[in-house]
């Protein structure tokens, strides 16, 4: 079916480029009639699966299609090859951890090892929470394009909240927490998911650089001092580029 393929590389193209494209561009690179890329743009920006940028005249891949990406981390080779890493992760740090997925504006926890002795978390598989909540959401969306972020909060909305700890309560809040998860590499969270307990995130990049992932440590938060934290941090950031490279076939550079 020749719409079908030209859909899929429509799609294929955005997905490994780090900055919306123009239709010409697009048609240019596939070799598509500007008709045919024109009408094919259309009906993917209906559905969610690319963004259309008015003012920049550019297309960008949509909300739609990390919900595509979601399912396939929740059956394939993302989970498997990401729970043995966390496994290694738990063992030599002693504190639980997880690997999840963006899900639209949520957090879907796809591997979840909790540590011997440790409290048992919400985070179990297949439990959805608020990107912006959460220490993997946070290292996720830091990845993504200004527009791939208003797709997931746009206006002045409040956020939601699950505890009383201080959290990003408009988008703008959001985006300036997100500026320092980029410097740092890393994203912390304090409280904001369960009261009492901190964790840290970092992404897992594939070779666009777009996040397929996080994977994080979560501890109570009387028990690590900042200097531990800071170790636990370098340890997530290891493990989320030995996943990264194990999903990708890169090797460790």
């Amino acid at each position: 079916m020749p719409a079908a393929d030209a859909t899929l590389r429509v799609l294929s193209l955005l997905a490994g480029q780090r900055a919306p494209l123009p239709a010409a561009r697009i048609a240019a690179e596939l070799d598509l009639p500007r008709s045919t890329t024109y009408d094919l743009l259309s009906v993917l920006v209906e559905h969610g699966y690319v963004l259309h940028l008015a003012q920049e005249r550019r297309y960008a891949i949509g909300p739609s299609a990390y919900e595509v990406a979601a399912g396939y981390a929740r059956h394939a080779p993302l989970a498997r090859v990401g729970r043995r890493v966390v496994e290694r992760l738990v063992d030599a740090t002693g504190e639980s951890g997880h690997l999840a997925s963006l899900s639209g504006s949520d957090v879907l926890y796809i591997v979840e090892e909790r540590a011997k002795g440790r409290t048992s978390l919400v985070t179990d598989i297949g439990v959805r929470l608020p990107a912006h909540l959460t220490a993997t959401g946070r290292a996720m969306l830091a990845q993504l394009t200004p527009a791939q972020l208003r797709t997931l909060h746009s206006g002045r909305e409040e956020l939601l909240r699950r505890t009383d700890a201080p959290s990003p309560a408009t988008p703008r809040q959001l985006r300036e927490l997100l500026r320092q998860v980029r410097a740092d590499g890393v994203a912390w969270e304090s409280g904001e998911v369960t009261e009492g307990f901190r964790s840290v995130a970092a992404a897992v990049l594939d070779q666009a650089g777009w996040p397929v992932a996080a994977v994080a440590l979560t501890w109570e938060e009387h028990r690590v001092d900042e200097e531990q934290a800071q170790h636990l941090a370098d340890r997530v950031r290891e493990a989320a580029g030995e996943i990264a490279r194990m999903v990708s076939g890169r090797r460790a550079g």
